[in-house]
């Protein structure tokens, strides 16, 4: 399995509308202007697969992708962005802890994707520590490395292993979606863990 196929399912607003079916579950998250859809688009190869959005704070639905009729990637709604309402972000919550109580036995692998640039937010902190606690393997993927110089790119990781707490045994992939580095690597890890034949 190569992710050669990957097509939209559905969305959910609400955990009536959540998927339940036998397939692995591989599950995205990050802030609303971290690069998540494009991490996902250049994933699968698809340009539009997960929409890119010209402001943040677009993704406000759980979206199902159905990938090489083998198992499932699911878009998380971005989250951290200033100009969405209070009713709107405790929407959010809401879905997000459904999500995890209902979904976190299910979920084969999750990926939370931080912008290498900048150190995790008390945000990403708490993401982590849902995938975490949900018993799944979790991955973080360092977007944007294509802004960092070379000699900035340690430092910027080793920020995120301390404030993730990461310990050695997890996994941290430095990723451009604009440039491709990173996806062999991303595959790699999520095929390892999806359970479904490669």
């Amino acid at each position: 399995m190569q992710f050669q196929s990957a097509e939209y399912v559905r969305s959910a607003g609400s955990p009536e509308q959540f998927l339940h079916d036998p397939f692995p579950k591989m599950v995205f998250a990050g802030r609303s202007n971290v690069g998540k859809s494009s991490v996902i688009n250049r994933l699968t190869g698809r340009k539009n697969l997960a929409r890119v959005g010209a402001s943040p704070g677009k993704t406000r639905q759980i979206n199902y992708f159905f990938v090489d009729e083998k198992l499932y990637l699911v878009d998380l709604p971005g989250y951290g962005y200033a100009k969405v309402s209070k009713d709107e972000k405790a929407r959010w919550a809401n879905l997000m802890e459904q999500f995890f109580r209902r979904e976190g036995g299910r979920i084969a692998a999750g990926v939370l994707i931080v912008d290498i640039r900048h150190k995790p937010t008390a945000d990403d902190v708490t993401m982590f520590q849902w995938f975490r606690d949900s018993g799944c393997p979790v991955a973080v993927a360092a977007n944007k490395l294509d802004k960092l110089k070379k000699r900035e790119i340690e430092p910027a990781l080793t920020l995120i292993r301390d404030t993730l707490q990461l310990r050695d045994t997890d996994t941290l992939i430095p990723f451009s979606a604009e440039k491709g580095d990173g996806k062999d690597a991303l595959t790699a890890y999520l095929l390892a863990h999806c359970g479904a034949e490669t």
